[in-house]
Formats: C-alpha cells, structure tokens, sequence
C-alpha cells in the first residue's frame, strides 16, 4: 500500500439513533438522525458530510491566502445542500458561499484560491463531485 493513506473510523452506537465516531487518536464527535426521538442531539451524517466538506475547502483556501500574504481577519464558509427526493438521498447541488474579511483582499487571490481547493486539493469536493453539482462564491467584507 505505498503512497496510501489509511484512515480508520468507527461508530460507536450510544442508544436510539446515536452514535460517537472515533479516530484512532481517540478524538470523537457525535451524530444523531433527525428522526430520533425527543429530536435529535448532534449532527446527522449527511450534514457532517457537509461539514467536511466547509472544513475541508476551508483550511485548503486559508492556507493558500495565507501564502498569498492575504490580510485576513476572518473567514468562514457557508454550504447549502439540496438532496434528492429518492433514496440514497445524495446531494444533487451543493453552494459554497466564501466569506472573508481582512484588508486590501485581492478578489483575484481568493478566486484562485477556491479554484486550486476545488480542482486540486480537497479531498471532500474530489468525493462529492461525481455525484453533486457544487458551485462555489465568495464574497469580501473590507474592514478598516
């Protein structure tokens, strides 16, 4: 398996519809299904899924910033999936929406930045982009 990455997970049921995941670190996080009784307590796995996604794309973009000596002084990522009607319910369109904030941001560094996330180095839109159509947009917030 040279040049391979294995990542080991596991889930952990906790009663009704929850569960803990695992690393091997120890680290967790819990999920819950919206159907659980009494509502649910935690994420469900389809909005981890884009979660990891915002986390992913994010820190591929902010670190590219980052060396394109950006003046960031904030920045997050907001996603908005729509799932199909049927079964398995996958994401058919997903929006990206960049916000960054800081001084003198070049609009053309955070598009380039977005575009090397998304055709390069994240590893969430390379899984979901065969079965999702997902359109990126930023925006810039100037401060002082």
């Amino acid at each position: 398996m040279a040049g391979k990455k294995r990542v080991e997970i596991k889930a952990v049921w906790q009663g009704d519809l929850a569960f803990e995941g695992q690393n091997t670190a120890g680290q967790t996080i819990f999920m819950d299904s919206p159907l659980a009784e009494g509502g649910p307590k935690g994420l469900s796995p389809m909005q981890l899924l884009l979660t990891a996604l915002a986390g992913c794309t994010a820190m591929d973009v902010i670190s590219i910033l980052g060396k394109k000596r950006q003046e960031v002084t904030g920045f997050e990522v907001n996603v908005v999936g729509d799932r199909a009607p049927d079964h398995p319910k996958y994401y058919e369109d997903i929006v990206l929406e960049f916000v960054v904030r800081g001084r003198h941001i070049d609009p053309q560094a955070v598009a380039r930045a977005i575009e090397l996330s998304e055709t390069k180095y994240c590893s969430a839109t390379a899984n979901l982009r065969p079965t999702s159509n997902i359109v990126t947009k930023f925006r810039i917030e100037e401060e002082e």
